[in-house]
């Protein structure tokens, strides 16, 4: 015949490990919503950052006028880098686009030169360049300023919209993760009530007895971390070193803010989820009377 003590024990250590894999689905669930939100702001800052304005010189500019051109440009609080574009290579590359069908204008192309202005993330909006534009025209030997609005006025509709999308589903998934990680831990708690009136009865302090509770929870969340940061881990790696060896653009995504933000979040979110929710449901128990003790 199985001792009682035997049973109790086997079942305390069966409820650990349901518990722990619980949180481990949930950890896991979160850090996927974690890389999604950095994959997608990552994708942003990147896309926006492709964007160039276009900034057409006048044909009569020295060597030194587009040179102070070109060093006003970089100071430029919106620019991150730029590329200049003579007339010569303008021409070519539009009769590469046009497969030869305008060969003739080389030697008198009306294409002006050029420089391609490479934006900062933040400034590459058409707010921002509404502000910018005129103080780019100004410049002493700029002869005009064209920039891709229909694409910004896109990008600035599409973006915030997607962004508010996937922080409010994290906020949901946060509040959900809360609610199974707090009932997986209550029932747990709620497995012991009698230890914990027991206690109460001799006269044990309440830190005493929040303890080894805490305790334990912390040891479910570590576990359930380490488990939740190494899939998720060996899921990053082959996604950037294995998938992205061969796509440069996937690979560039996946930078360090996305591996510390996904697995200190899930680290983070994981230990701090387990013992709050573990310190709430002994504090429950711990308030209420011996004639709740029968029924939950």
């Amino acid at each position: 015949m199985t001792h009682p003590h035997s049973r109790r024990r086997s079942a305390g250590r069966f409820a650990h490990v349901t518990t722990c894999i619980s949180t481990t689905l949930v950890l896991l669930l979160l850090g996927i919503t974690a890389l999604f939100v950095t994959l997608g702001t990552n994708l942003s800052r990147q896309i926006r950052e492709g964007l160039t304005v276009e900034v057409m010189l006048h044909d009569s500019l020295t060597n030194h006028q587009r040179y102070v051109v070109q060093q006003t440009l970089r100071q430029a609080p919106y620019t991150r880098r730029t590329d200049y574009i003579s007339k010569e290579r303008g021409t070519r590359e539009m009769n590469e686009a046009l497969q030869g069908e305008a060969s003739d204008l080389l030697g008198a192309s009306p294409i002006p030169a050029e420089f391609e202005v490479y934006l900062q993330a933040p400034y590459a909006n058409l707010d921002s360049l509404s502000r910018y534009e005129p103080s780019m025209r100004a410049i002493e030997g700029v002869s005009d300023v064209v920039y891709p609005r229909d694409i910004m006025e896109s990008l600035d509709s599409t973006i915030p919209a997607v962004g508010l999308a996937l922080l409010i589903v994290a906020a949901l998934l946060t509040l959900v993760s809360f609610a199974l990680i707090n009932n997986s831990i209550r029932m747990s708690v709620y497995a012991q009530r009698f230890s914990i009136h027991t206690m109460k009865l001799v006269g044990a302090d309440w830190s005493f007895i929040r303890r080894p509770f805490l305790s334990r929870a912390f040891g479910v969340g570590l576990v359930s971390v380490v488990i939740a940061d190494g899939l998720l881990g060996g899921c990053l790696y082959y996604l950037q070193y294995v998938v992205g060896s061969g796509e440069v653009y996937l690979s560039s995504l996946i930078t360090p803010t996305v591996w510390a933000v996904t697995l200190g979040g899930v680290a983070v979110c994981g230990l701090l989820l387990t013992l709050t929710c573990a310190f709430l449901s002994v504090n429950r128990h711990l308030r209420s009377s011996e004639s709740r003790l029968y029924l939950g």
